[in-house]
């Protein structure tokens, strides 16, 4: 186990103890900061707006009571970049003082006494648990760019990972590239032991002190991709790393991996294998180059050509280089001149390797079992909706069904009483001279992701008659009665239909 440095930041562990004591007495949990800003001032916060938090805490500052006035000092000083004076700080983290936060890297005093935040401790919660997560503070909250070793902290990606990780009790996790530890808090809930890696000593020390605000334990090692872990199995591993696609430097180490184009991402993915447990989930981050005319799933696909692991891909978005190198360059708050630089040569790069645009997703992996013989199943789409960004469950699911589909027969399915999910049914329609006429119809299963599919009138029917009561082939026989055809005809054309249905959990088998 790497230790972090002794000197680091909230290298003492009774500070970090008396900080995390502190900092629950004062009430600072994502429902306390939202209770004490108000459901407007709260919402703008989280968009980015601050303002309106500032003026809220200012005002119960003069007229709030004892312990609403120290929580709205911790929110102003450590979510708001809010300097403070020397003795409201020490009124809001009493048992500790502020020369020892500044000892530890948590503040800095200025010459005139006031106190500036030096790092990022915020709330964080998984909807039933709320969490201390400690960072560097974003290029928002400090003048210049971020440091070489900055920490980044809870961002888009972060959260779209902790979602999208199932959530079954296991006995060993892995996470790679923890950072600040936000996904290992997230792990702790239901895995055993978590194993966390990184590169960067800065990040194993703050994922450190994030361990011990919430008073929890986790082998935290140093070094690169499964270096750290060779020779080692899990049952999880889930990974947001340095994915950004680039010419190799490594100017900023929590989003630059040192290797050329998205090397990284696929390196990760063709030996993740060899780390997953039968049975085990993976569940990565990634972005993947994309040339004019290629398909990126022609990319990603060749990443898994040799891994033998079933997989979903799902591509979130695809950047064009002006906009992704924009976004990259901001984030780091870099100054104008130095952006434009930078930016400029990387755009240079981009256009030398042929780079129209970059694909960022989730790619989640599953391990064969133990004596699986099915082929590698892999669905590698375009999932875009803002509510259909995939889940845990929503990924667990899909193994599930893709494994019931490889296990059942056409003969078996046919057999089966099947039912319907609860789904919409949309209709395109086009005024025509005798009204309203239909073009089109899906059926969609919300919060699912690409959870749709065409239906025309004889599917339509075949959906709202499977309510569990009867096999698929009666349904199939009295429609196919119905409308004069032949039976074995249409189950030939329904059974397509039916499995991409199973497939999108708009039907399942009924118990």
């Amino acid at each position: 186990m790497t230790r972090p440095d002794p000197s680091g930041p909230l290298h003492s562990a009774a500070v970090v103890d008396s900080v995390a004591a502190d900092l629950r007495s004062a009430g600072f949990t994502t429902d306390g900061v939202a209770g004490l800003l108000g459901a407007d001032a709260d919402a703008a916060f989280a968009r980015g707006v601050w303002w309106p938090a500032l003026r809220v805490t200012a005002r119960v500052l003069d007229t709030g009571t004892a312990q609403q006035r120290r929580l709205a000092v911790l929110v102003r000083l450590l979510l708001l970049g809010s300097a403070e004076p020397a003795e409201h700080v020490e009124l809001a983290l009493p048992s500790v003082g502020v020369d020892a936060l500044a000892a530890n890297g948590v503040v800095s005093v200025t010459a005139d006494g006031t106190v500036c935040a030096a790092l990022d401790i915020r709330p964080h919660s998984d909807g039933a648990t709320d969490f201390l997560v400690v960072s560097d503070l974003d290029a928002a909250m400090r003048s210049g760019p971020v440091h070489r070793d900055h920490v980044l902290g809870i961002g888009g990606a972060s959260v779209s990972l902790a979602r999208a990780v199932v959530r079954t009790p296991v006995a060993r996790a892995l996470d790679l590239g923890t950072g600040c530890g936000v996904q290992a808090v997230h792990l702790s809930g239901h895995c055993a032991q978590v194993v966390a890696t990184d590169t960067n000593e800065r990040a194993l020390a703050l994922a450190a002190a994030t361990a011990r605000l919430n008073d929890m334990t986790w082998d935290l090692r140093r070094g690169n991709l499964f270096e750290p872990v060779a020779g080692e199995r899990f049952d999880l591993i889930v990974s947001n790393p340095p994915f950004v696609v680039g010419a190799g430097g490594r100017e900023y180490l929590y989003r630059d991996s040192g290797l050329a184009g998205d090397t990284l991402c696929r390196k990760l993915i063709e030996q993740i294998g060899a780390y997953l447990k039968p049975g085990g989930t993976a569940v990565v981050m990634a972005n993947w180059i994309v040339r004019d005319g290629g398909d990126w799933r022609d990319r990603v696909r060749d990443w898994l050509a040799e891994t033998g692991l079933h997989a979903w891909v799902v591509q979130r978005e695809l950047a064009d280089p002006v906009s992704y190198v924009s976004l990259w360059t901001s984030d780091a708050g870099e100054e104008p001149e130095q952006a434009a630089r930078r930016g400029g040569q990387w755009l240079d790069w981009f256009t030398d390797e042929g780079i129209t645009g970059i694909g960022m997703g989730v790619i989640a992996l599953r391990a064969p079992r133990s004596g699986e013989r099915r082929p590698p199943d892999r669905v590698l789409e375009e999932i875009t909706g803002a509510d259909e960004a995939p889940t845990g469950d929503e990924v667990d699911a899909f193994f599930a069904r893709r494994e019931y589909l490889h296990a059942t027969s056409d003969e078996q399915l046919l057999a089966a009483r099947l039912s319907t999910a609860p789904v919409f049914l949309d209709e395109q329609s086009l005024p025509g001279p005798d009204g309203w006429q239909v073009v089109g119809a899906a059926v969609r299963r919300p919060g699912g992701p690409g959870a749709v599919i065409g239906v025309d009138e004889v599917v339509r029917a075949l959906l709202a008659g499977c309510r569990g009561e009867v096999p698929l082939g009666t349904l199939v026989e009295l429609l196919a009665a119905v409308h004069g055809v032949d039976a074995d005809a249409l189950a030939e054309a329904a059974l397509p239909v039916v499995r991409e249905a199973i497939g999108r959990g708009i039907l399942y088998q009924a118990h």
